[in-house]
């Protein structure tokens, strides 16, 4: 389980992630809204330990280590970071991904073979920028799932390349709901779709909300007609 507690990381002019709150369990997704997409991208390279953050605790099965997060987490087509170069096609992208599988489970993988074993072999031609978002999303997670020590997936605003859910939202949904194998899944995204009813967190949610200034009032004003009668009034 992944358990995050006043995350932040601190920008060179303002904060680059605020203080952000959340937990993800294995066979869960969990959405998480932020308006901007450096805020979004901090907070998947911090929860999937490929940022240091500034402050807060970043939990894995109970392990603060963030050789054990890395480990065991994926972080999935992070503008500028990982996202693939749209110059590579989708053979070349595959053969290098799975290059990157730790060499005691690479064993045999060939680019051929595994667009064939995982239903890619149709695209394996095309450039990546003319991947359709739904098969984008499809094979960047696939590609991530290579690696068998993956157990939580960070998938970086995958609602950037489609203004429809269904491009990426049942994708995820199923990697998250595999009985064969659960993950904890999180999605940065712009939104949280209309009728999510899933888990669900807010960049900044753990923000402190500033304290009261003395010579403020809390207290509601009520009409004066509203007022509670004092002596001198009845």
């Amino acid at each position: 389980m992944l358990c995050v507690q006043q995350l932040s990381v601190t920008g060179r002019r303002d904060d680059l992630l605020p203080a952000t709150s959340l937990e993800a369990a294995r066979g869960e997704l969990l959405l998480v809204e932020g308006v901007r997409q450096d805020q979004r991208t901090a907070l998947a390279l911090a929860l999937s330990g490929r940022m240091r953050p500034s402050s807060g605790i970043v939990n894995w099965d109970g392990n603060a280590r963030i050789k054990v997060l890395r480990q065991a987490s994926s972080v999935v087509d992070s503008p500028g970071v990982n996202e693939p170069e749209q110059h590579l096609s989708v053979r070349d992208l595959v053969t290098e991904d799975l290059a990157l599988v730790p060499r005691r489970h690479r064993g045999a993988l060939r680019s051929t073979p595994w667009l064939t074993l995982n239903k890619f072999d149709d695209i394996a031609g095309l450039w990546t920028e003319q991947l359709p978002a739904a098969r984008r999303t499809g094979l960047l997670t696939a590609l991530a799932l290579a690696n068998p020590d993956t157990e939580l997936l960070v998938v970086d605003s995958p609602d950037r390349h489609s203004g429809d859910v269904d491009d990426w939202l049942p994708r995820l949904q199923e990697l998250a709901h595999d009985a064969g194998r659960p993950l904890a899944v999180v999605a940065t995204v712009t939104r949280i779709p209309d009728g999510w009813t899933g888990p669900a967190a807010v960049i900044g949610n753990a923000v402190a909300k500033p304290e009261p200034h003395p010579g403020d009032s809390s207290e509601t004003l009520l009409p004066e007609s509203l007022l509670p009668e004092t002596e001198d009034a009845k």
